[in-house]
């Protein structure tokens, strides 16, 4: 069976960056399972699975725009410290999921000043060119229910 709409399939991966450094990657025997045409994964990595089969093996490069988008300066923004209330110590690096007018965005602190701290919205790998190693472990039909739902029910997993 070939991975098209509709399917389940699972892989194992290795992701690096430009720079060559592995940025994630799954535990051997730990596939991840997707539904294939859902936007479980980045556009760019689900064209190139299309039609492929278990057992084949793929390197896949992939561009921004196919992948978490380019940089959008104007997810950076400046807030009002106190708009952290509750928080006692603010650091560089720390998430938070910030409100906004198209619903729940997160964020990373990128700077912290007296009056003021810096939030980034941009998903870490935003503008980054991505080089995907892929090993198809299974495709399967999607069950009716994956499909209603939209995503895997790997390992019995239920609504």
């Amino acid at each position: 069976m070939k991975l098209a709409q509709n399917t389940v399939g699972a892989f194992e991966y290795e992701l690096t960056g430009p720079d060559g450094e592995v940025i994630d990657k799954s535990e051997p025997g730990q596939a991840m399972p997707y539904l294939h045409g859902a936007g479980n994964i980045i556009p760019g990595l689900e064209a190139e699975l299309e039609g492929k089969v278990a057992g084949d093996e793929l390197t896949v490069t992939v561009q921004p725009e196919m992948a978490y988008g380019k940089r959008d300066e104007n997810m950076v923004q400046e807030v009002p410290r106190e708009a952290f209330q509750g928080v006692d110590e603010l650091e560089v690096g720390m998430r938070f999921t910030a409100e906004s007018n198209a619903g729940p965005v997160p964020v990373v602190i990128t700077a912290v000043a007296e009056k003021t701290v810096t939030v980034d919205g941009n998903h870490p790998l935003a503008d980054m060119v991505l080089t995907f190693k892929v090993k198809v472990t299974e495709v399967r039909e999607a069950t009716p229910q994956e499909i209603e739902h939209g995503h895997a029910h790997a390992g019995g997993h239920d609504h």
